[in-house]
């Protein structure tokens, strides 16, 4: 049997090591312990969370990859048109991991009522369309149907429907310049089949998703005249990669663009989310640490007279620091263990019953997302209880300067 983990535990399971002095020492640096890891695991699981979000959310508006054509144009209005017949439309043979390519087409216009206007973009998209985004943010009704020769349904976020005290089902007039040579306005009439709340104010105020034909008509551009195409990714980690290979298969006359190229500011807003949790992983670390060397410190002051038995009947330092470091382990375990349950017990509140809510106008989701990933758990307590047990090491010298002769005197 291990001698040392033997002596370990007969000093935690002890009555008097309960009641000693050090008992509250202890009990604070466990809960340093407890709250420094349940602090990590709601820092890193709301900053991936909302990584996660604002990514997945930017990608359901415009795509991971936009292909269009190469021009000076960076408004989100379609104003040349390229051709639908591409090689590497519905499919790309040479690039793997793409989910889905869709077409699409933007016309900006206005939507009015009798007492009320909104400036809009109308988002044209046909049947290939991955319509699982609007799908999971949809608050009433249903997507358009877009298996017809003409349809007139379109899909409406609520801060628009609110705005302009609208309701499912209603008829909405639309005003649109027909096409960038006649300068004429064009009314059209469309029916709200969906409602949706994405959370994502920065298109959630302006963005209507409706019938390609309708763009095609307005710009008066043939069938296989289109905007441009997205590309779903199957994995978001591989979107430079797949921009570069994406970019390199496409005609010279034609452009391809990423998210994070379209929007760097809002991406690397999000970039600094991860600074922040390294900073907060290694402050609690820290603090964890310091409690943890206070508390060996009146651990092996308060044991002097047993180091002192222990050098006499033959024992070297180092298996003596061993003792102690055993017994520091244990703490630190017991306090990943409180701090895993308060910590995975929050997220778990927050993610079921969204406590904590944030303005969308600048996080640009309703409620704190939470996501952690059993890696991130198990690395961040290896992480924990390593850093803690070497901080624990140099402290634990001490034992080398008690002399047994003067600490058995005393006994």
């Amino acid at each position: 049997m291990n001698f040392e983990l033997f002596i370990a535990k007969r000093i935690i399971s002890g009555e008097k090591y309960k009641n000693s002095i050090s008992s509250p020492i202890i009990k604070i640096a466990v809960t340093a312990i407890a709250l420094g890891i349940a602090i990590m695991l709601i820092a890193v699981s709301t900053a991936a969370g909302l990584q996660l979000k604002i990514r997945d959310k930017m990608a359901g508006f415009k795509g991971h990859i936009q292909i269009v054509n190469f021009d000076a144009n960076n408004s989100d209005v379609s104003t040349t048109p390229i051709k639908k017949n591409q090689e590497f439309y519905p499919n790309f043979k040479d690039v793997t991991g793409i989910k889905n390519v869709q077409i699409f087409a933007n016309k900006a216009g206005i939507l009015r009522t009798e007492t009320d206007f909104e400036g809009i973009i109308f988002k044209g998209v046909s049947t290939d369309y991955d319509w699982s985004f609007f799908e999971e943010y949809l608050v009433e009704g249903k997507v358009p149907n877009l298996n017809q020769s003409r349809n007139t349904q379109i899909l409406l976020s609520e801060t628009l429907v609110n705005s302009l005290q609208l309701q499912l089902n209603d008829t909405i007039l639309a005003t649109f310049i027909k096409s960038e040579e006649s300068k004429l306005p064009s009314n059209r009439k469309y029916i709200i089949s969906g409602i949706y709340n994405t959370g994502f104010a920065q298109f959630d105020k302006n963005m209507m998703i409706g019938d390609i034909k309708e763009v095609q008509n307005l710009n008066n551009w043939s069938e296989n005249e289109i905007g441009g195409f997205e590309i779903i990714l199957e994995n978001f980690e591989e979107i430079s990669i797949k921009g570069e290979q994406i970019y390199s298969e496409i005609d010279s006359t034609l452009n391809s663009k990423t998210i994070v190229e379209m929007y760097p500011s809002i991406f690397e807003w999000i970039q600094l989310f991860d600074n922040n949790v390294w900073f907060i992983i290694a402050i609690m670390i820290l603090i964890a640490g310091i409690n943890m060397i206070t508390a060996l410190l009146v651990l092996i002051l308060e044991r002097v007279q047993m180091i002192g038995i222990l050098k006499a009947l033959g024992s070297n330092n180092y298996s003596i620091q061993k003792i102690f470091l055993y017994n520091a382990s244990t703490l630190i375990l017991k306090g990943l263990f409180w701090g895993n349950l308060i910590g995975l017990s929050l997220i778990g509140i927050q993610h079921f019953f969204k406590v904590i809510t944030l303005n969308p106008e600048t996080y640009y989701v309703a409620t704190m997302p939470v996501s952690i990933s059993f890696l991130t758990l198990i690395l961040l307590n290896i992480g924990t209880l390593i850093c803690c047990f070497l901080m624990l090491i140099i402290p634990s010298f001490i034992v080398a300067k008690i002399n047994p002769s003067k600490s058995i005197k005393f006994a």
